[in-house]
C-alpha cells in the first residue's frame, strides 16, 4: 500500500470545504464516474474579486479527496490571476507529497480549478483541450497527455498512467502513449510496438467462460488496482455476470457507477452486447 503523510490523512478524513455552492460564480467538472474519479470545483468572488469560498464535491480514491479539500484551502482570499497560477505539483507538495501513482489526483485537482475559473470567464476549456482519445479506459486524450508531459516533465508510459490514469487498464494505448512521449522529445521509435487487438467470435459456453474471466484479469482488474481495489467475478447466469468488490471499491460510493459505466462495457466490448454486470456484497 501507498505510504501516505500525515496531511494526506487528515484531508481525506476531515475534508474542508466539502458540498455545494449555491448560485456559484465558477463551477468546474473533470473525470467520470465511468471511469471511477469525478470532481466537481466551485468558488465564490467577494466585491475585490477574490475568492471568498471554494467547496468541493468528488468520487474517487482517498488521494483525490484530499487534493481537492486542500486546493479549496489554497485558492480562498486569492484572486483568479493568483489561483490560475497553481499547478498540480503545488497541490502534491501542499499536502506533504503524494505517491507518484496518485499524482493524477492533483491534476485532476489543477484541471478542475482551471475548469471553473475559465467557466466564470466565460470560456469553453473543454474546446481547447479537445483531441483524439488516445486511452479508450479513462478517455484520455492526446492533448491532456502531451499537457501533462510538459507541464511535469514526464518521460515514461508509467509517468503518464500515474498522472492520467491512461494506459492503466487494457494497455493496448501504450504504443500511443510512447509515439507521443517521443514526439514531445523529438525522437522517433526504432521499431513499433505490436498492438493487442481482442478477437470476436462465436463462442461456445466455456468459450464464454473463459472470456468473460480473461476479459475481467486483462481490460477491468488492473484499473480498479490503480486505485486499491479490485473485483472478483461470482458466478455466470446466462448473460448476467454476477461479481463482488474488493479493496478500496467496497467503500467507495461510486462503485455501482464504475461497474455498469466501466466493466459492464468492457464485457460488452469484448465478449458480447448483451451482458449484464449484477454486484453483489
Amino acid at each position: 500500500m501507498w505510504d501516505y503523510s500525515e496531511k494526506v490523512k487528515d484531508h481525506f478524513f476531515n475534508p474542508r470545504n466539502a458540498g455545494e455552492i449555491k448560485e456559484p460564480d465558477g463551477v468546474g467538472e473533470v473525470g467520470s464516474l465511468a471511469c471511477g474519479d469525478a470532481l466537481k470545483f466551485m468558488f465564490k468572488l467577494d466585491q475585490h474579486k477574490r475568492i471568498k469560498e471554494a467547496k468541493f464535491q468528488t468520487f474517487g480514491c482517498g488521494s483525490a479527496i484530499a487534493s481537492a479539500s486542500a486546493l479549496t484551502e489554497m485558492v480562498i482570499g486569492k484572486t483568479l490571476e493568483e489561483a490560475d497560477k497553481i499547478t498540480n505539483r503545488d497541490i502534491a507538495t501542499y499536502l506533504g507529497g503524494l505517491p507518484e501513482e496518485k499524482m493524477h489526483c492533483s491534476v485532476m485537482g489543477r484541471e478542475a480549478l482551471e475548469s471553473a475559473i475559465a467557466h466564470y470567464r466565460g470560456i469553453d476549456i473543454k474546446k481547447q483541450l479537445e483531441g483524439e482519445i488516445v486511452c479508450k479506459c479513462f478517455g484520455i486524450t492526446d492533448k491532456e497527455i502531451e499537457r501533462v508531459l510538459k507541464e511535469n516533465n514526464l518521460s515514461t508510459v508509467a509517468d503518464v498512467t500515474h498522472y492520467t490514469k491512461a494506459g492503466g487498464g487494457c494497455e493496448k494505448c501504450h504504443s500511443d502513449i510512447e509515439e507521443i512521449i517521443l514526439r514531445i522529445k523529438g525522437e522517433v521509435r526504432k521499431e513499433p510496438l505490436e498492438k493487442k487487438i481482442p478477437p470476436k467470435r462465436p463462442l461456445t459456453n466455456i468459450q464464454r467462460m473463459k472470456l468473460i474471466e480473461e476479459t475481467i484479469d486483462r481490460e477491468i482488474r488492473p484499473a480498479l488496482q490503480t486505485d486499491g481495489g479490485d473485483i472478483e467475478l461470482v458466478d455466470i447466469e446466462g448473460s448476467k455476470v454476477i461479481v463482488t468488490l474488493r479493496g478500496t471499491c467496497t467503500a467507495c460510493p461510486s462503485s455501482d457507477f464504475t461497474l455498469k459505466g466501466f466493466a459492464q462495457n468492457k464485457l460488452r466490448e469484448f465478449v458480447a452486447d448483451d451482458i449484464e454486470v449484477v454486484v453483489r456484497s
